[in-house]
């Protein structure tokens, strides 16, 4: 039984007011979406904003009915099983809620109520310890730092043991100490047994951290697969340097830039002393030249920027 489930699942929303001249279409916010996530699995969902990644996770949870298709959670129906359901899951979404007027033990209390947990202060205070909020125990919700606000959504998403940890952008503008601090603590309830379903803009994170992972363009899974598998079908080397000048539309097309950095692919010395002789022709000065290895970002880019129709690269 898998540990999650997305069997044809799609979701639409009624357009935005039009005129009279104007026909009723609807917005397709996730379309036909089918994959299953195993239990133990460490599994992310890849996309640019807008391509049905919060929509997924929030039909997930409950909060919203797909308009069709079916999804579960350790087998149960996620609309017709709903308490069984959510009961499964622990879910860090992606906007800072709290509720102002207690402190964070109390809220960790108050959330375990929820699920008809009492005294379990002994999982609370490892929670905090592994969290880095020891010392933020007593501490009004209010009081707390954006940073430190994250970290108590995480302990409220697990503050009831969900067998499966459901993060939403979980690191998005958190610092590196906690976005460290939460890679650990996840990665050890992983190897432990839970099942996590990541996603995240942090490409690198997602690379390191999941086993298996889906790309997700306009709605639709475009790719699916082992993360080592979507990287080596990726182009084989990466040629980065640094220039002030203005790339060639040429190369531009083909170039990911990032202030003075200018990263292309090359399959081989050939297309690198190609690729540095138009360079030279256009009266641009290099430096700092090396070769890299694609990265999960390579892939992303190259996907999204692609025609494939759907699962055309899915294994």
């Amino acid at each position: 039984m898998p540990a999650i489930s997305f069997q044809s699942v799609s979701k639409t929303y009624p357009a935005a007011r039009q005129t009279r001249q104007q026909t009723r279409s609807e917005l397709r916010a996730v379309d036909n979406v089918t994959f299953q996530i195993e239990e133990g699995e460490f599994f992310g969902l890849l996309g640019p904003n807008g391509a049905g990644k919060t929509t997924l996770i929030s039909m997930l949870a409950g909060l919203s009915r797909p308009t069709s298709g079916l999804v579960s959670v350790r087998g149960f129906d996620v609309q017709r099983d709903f308490a069984q359901a959510r009961r499964q899951l622990g879910v860090v979404p992606q906007e800072l809620v709290f509720d102002p007027f207690f402190n964070v033990r109390e809220a960790l209390r108050i959330q375990s109520g929820y699920f008809g947990i009492r005294n379990n202060d002994d999982w609370i205070d490892e929670l905090l310890h592994s969290l880095g909020l020891g010392d933020k125990s007593n501490a009004n919700m209010r009081q707390l730092s954006g940073g430190m606000k994250r970290r108590v959504l995480v302990a409220q998403a697990l503050v009831h043991k969900p067998p499966v940890i459901v993060l939403d952008e979980p690191t998005a503008g958190v610092d590196v100490e906690l976005r460290q601090t939460l890679w650990q603590f996840i990665a050890k309830l992983n190897k432990q047994g839970s099942t996590v379903l990541l996603t995240t803009h942090y490409l690198e994170e997602a690379e390191a951290l999941c086993n298996r992972i889906a790309m997700l363009k306009q709605g639709r899974v475009i790719a699916l697969d082992r993360t080592s598998e979507l990287l080596r079908a990726a182009a084989s080397n990466v040629l980065r340097f640094k220039t002030d000048g203005m790339l060639p539309w040429s190369i531009a097309q083909h170039a990911r830039v990032t202030g003075r950095i200018v990263q292309l692919p090359a399959q081989n010395a050939h297309e690198v002393e190609q690729l540095l002789a138009a360079l030279r022709e256009a009266g641009l000065a290099v430096e700092d030249v090396e070769m890299r290895k694609a990265d999960l970002e390579d892939v992303f880019i190259d996907l999204m920027a692609g025609e494939q129709t759907p699962l055309e690269v899915a294994r």
